[in-house]
């Protein structure tokens, strides 16, 4: 996928955190992807933040990307409606 298929919200310290543009039909509740260092992981930010799945993070540094996803949540949330439209 390009650039354009996954608009990136934010990268921080290596990690990019980005949705894609398309996220199924019906569309699934608010998350982001995270992708860096050689892993990637889905974080849901409704209902709940959580982590959806993840290949290559370890504990720690999930932890990291919650707490990233936390800090940021109002800013994803608002990409995610400016890009979709609801």
């Amino acid at each position: 996928m390009s650039e354009i298929d996954m608009p990136a919200i934010f990268r921080h310290r290596g990690l990019t955190f980005f949705f894609y543009s398309n996220e199924g039909d019906p569309r699934e509740p608010i998350h982001v992807h995270v992708r860096g260092r050689g892993a990637s992981a889905k974080i849901w930010i409704e209902p709940t933040i959580g982590v959806a799945g993840s290949e290559g993070f370890n504990s720690g540094q999930l932890t990291v990307i919650i707490r990233l996803v936390i800090e940021n949540r109002s800013r994803i949330r608002k990409a995610w409606h400016e890009h979709f439209g609801d």
